[in-house]
């Protein structure tokens, strides 16, 4: 079926109308798919994973049902674990990556798409606003007017703490962390910890992961082993060395 203009503006960050036949319809289908579930009850990892592909368009078939229900489990280690309820407008806009989790009661309004790394570790009560709306109040006119959005993007190895608001266009860096509460209304940079309303830098994580920590690591190390060998040297070899380079 072929993309409707509207469809096609909301993805691209476009002013475009919510209340067509087409889009209502999509909605109505993630609502049904999230009703379902939410409403699972104690389903096994399997159906689980199931029911979120539905949500998510997911159509790559499952894998073979092995008979043993622990290894059965053991054969969606690296999808991403979904606590119900969930709440989200399309469900084909979002993206996650393998070993994400997600608490319950998150919230993704996924006019445009909203993406989030492998690893990252999503808190309760997590709200993703892709979509917003005109300021003017002329132009906005209610269900008849038009809306738009932005991409949202959190990266590999994130940790989203409880009660989160992350509004359109933010990209919150790898390895960064927000604090529980917070607002964020621009982008976080790569392993550093923001908090607040509106959520602010409080701390660069100390981390091997980050290439530029480690790489000063290395320089350090470097310039600890360079003093630790100079001071081996005979006192007469630092003499000549320092009166070679006039440094006396």
């Amino acid at each position: 079926m072929a993309q409707s203009e509207d469809k096609r503006k909301a993805l691209n960050g476009e002013l475009y109308h919510a209340f067509t036949p087409e889009l209502v319809r999509e909605r109505r289908r993630c609502a049904l798919a999230c009703h379902q579930l939410n409403t699972a009850g104690q389903a096994s990892r399997r159906r689980l994973v199931e029911l979120w592909r539905v949500i998510n368009e997911d159509n790559r078939p499952m894998p073979p049902q092995n008979p043993n229900p622990e290894e059965d489990d053991s054969l969606f280690d690296d999808d991403a674990w979904v606590e119900p309820p969930i709440h989200i407008d399309y469900g084909s806009n979002v993206r996650l990556g393998s070993n994400v989790f997600i608490n319950f009661n998150c919230t993704i309004l996924d006019t445009c798409l909203v993406t989030i790394g492998a690893r990252t570790l999503i808190g309760p009560n997590v709200s993703f606003y892709s979509g917003t709306h005109p300021l003017d109040p002329e132009l906005r006119n209610g269900t008849k007017g038009p809306e738009l959005g932005k991409e949202i993007h959190v990266e590999e190895d994130c940790w989203i703490a409880g009660q989160v608001i992350i509004l359109p266009g933010v990209r919150i860096g790898k390895g960064a962390t927000v604090g529980a509460g917070s607002v964020v209304t621009k982008d976080v940079p790569a392993f550093t910890c923001v908090a607040g309303n509106p959520a602010r830098i409080i701390r660069k994580i100390k981390t091997n992961m980050d290439p530029e920590q480690s790489t000063s690591q290395a320089n350090a190390n470097s310039a600890s082993s360079a003093e630790s060998a100079g001071a081996q040297k005979p006192m007469a070899d630092l003499a000549n060395s320092l009166e070679e380079n006039n440094l006396e």
